[in-house]
């Protein structure tokens, strides 16, 4: 939860109290058929980062049309603990995601990420995600924006 209130420009737990206690119960998304919650420990076993992989778009829990795309898996949430950031935590995280995708035979991976999270934004096209403005929605105010990689 730390990660995403000290984002600039991201929305505070005050502005989206919902949100947040979404990330404080994040292990309940393994619970979703075919999601899995993956995390990246450091060599002394502190919590590096996660994300949560969905196999199955229907349980992947956004706005838009994203929860109807078949054939698609999803990546939500990546976090990087500020300490392990530069280190390639989540580019190991979405790579692993991308991994899962592929056995699952699906032709593509959506997520979703906001302006407040550049560092990330800059991680996926670089990994080849492309914009996807028919993916794109507003949450409370927060513009959203949907990202497609074709596999």
């Amino acid at each position: 939860m730390k990660i995403y209130a000290a984002l600039p420009g991201f929305p505070t737990p005050d502005e989206h109290p919902g949100y947040y206690e979404m990330l404080a119960n994040i292990a309940r998304f393994a619970e979703k058929p075919g999601a899995r919650v993956l995390v990246a420990l450091s060599e002394h076993n502190e919590l590096a980062g996660g994300v949560v992989y969905f196999g199955d778009m229907s349980q992947y829990g956004s706005g838009g049309l994203a929860t109807s795309v078949q054939d698609a898996s999803g990546i939500r949430l990546l976090g990087v603990d500020p300490a392990f950031r530069g280190m390639g935590v989540g580019k190991a995280l979405t790579l692993a995601c991308i991994e899962l995708a592929r056995e699952s035979g699906h032709s593509q991976v959506i997520l979703h990420t906001t302006k407040a999270m550049q560092l990330a934004w800059g991680m996926y096209e670089k990994l080849g995600f492309v914009r996807s403005e028919d993916l794109d929605f507003s949450q409370q105010g927060l513009q959203v924006y949907g990202f497609r990689l074709k596999l």
